[in-house]
């Protein structure tokens, strides 16, 4: 394959890489790295680092909208972020001494695992709201924003402690394996911390931007990052990105969980059959 015909097929994939990225609150990187090693041979190592400047895209591209439609809640997603962070530098640390194999089986696991709590709750609109007490209490993790019929819904997260564990876990994701922990993140908030799913996947996609921009510099002088890859994946990603932050705000939550769902099913299964070798 040419390398302009290369690059074209690229950005068309990954516009539909950002679309599901920002609807779902991950960094398109569940799309993009299958896309380019197993559909078009390219190096796991140049995958990864494309998927993390994917990632930064994602986030760059639809944040933005979405704090200015008061669905991020900014609160929240810095209270997490102090976990994620911490979390990700002891990966980064502890990578060399891990087997990636071993983790990628464990995690995906993990993740399939992760659909039965969800798939019980799949048909959920809008949780009921728990009182706002202790930690949540003293630091406002509260919000509201408006949804499509007009109506305005008012929120507030509970179990800050477990929010903040799962993060780590995310973080530590994303440190060991290089990869998006976008799911991890948007299950944390979605089944601990009881925040509306539209809530959590446009929070998730405000936080992967800070994670991901971290650690690029890493892969960038690791020489991870090809221009002839990275080019239409990031413009893919960031035009993706764009039209699925402004088809969120019209969908159900029900209709974000059931992507969602699906999108986590690929998700473990692809890091588990990786993992085999398959």
């Amino acid at each position: 394959m040419l390398v302009l015909e290369l690059m074209v097929v690229i950005f068309l994939a990954s516009i539909v890489a950002g679309v599901i990225g920002s609807l779902v609150g991950l960094g398109g990187g569940v799309v993009v790295i299958p896309m380019l090693t197993i559909g078009l041979g390219v190096n796991i190592h140049y995958a990864i680092g494309a998927s993390i400047v994917s990632v930064i895209a994602t986030s760059s591209g639809a944040a933005a909208t979405y704090v200015k439609d008061k669905m991020t809640n900014l609160r929240v997603g810095m209270f997490l972020e102090l976990a994620t962070t911490t979390g990700a530098i002891i990966g980064a640390l502890i990578a060399a001494y891990v087997s990636s194999i071993a983790l990628e089986l464990v995690f995906g696991v993990i993740l399939l695992a992760s659909l039965i709590p969800l798939v019980r709750k799949i048909g959920e609109d809008i949780p009921v709201t728990p009182e706002l007490v202790g930690l949540s209490k003293k630091l406002k993790l509260t919000g509201s924003y408006v949804e499509t019929d007009g109506s305005t819904v008012n929120y507030n997260a509970t179990h800050p402690a477990e929010g903040l564990a799962g993060m780590v876990v995310a973080g530590l994701i994303s440190g060991l394996l290089g990869i998006g922990s976008g799911t991890f993140k948007v299950l944390s908030m979605d089944l601990a911390m009881k925040l509306p799913m539209k809530v959590s996947t446009t929070t998730s996609n405000f936080m992967i931007g800070v994670t991901a921009a971290a650690s690029a510099g890493i892969y960038f002088v690791r020489g991870d990052v090809d221009p002839i890859i990275v080019a239409p994946v990031a413009l893919g990603i960031l035009i993706g990105a764009s039209f699925g932050a402004k088809a969120l705000p019209r969908a159900k939550n029900p209709t974000v969980r059931k992507i969602f769902a699906i999108v986590l099913a690929i998700a473990g299964a692809e890091m588990v059959l990786r993992a085999l070798g398959i």
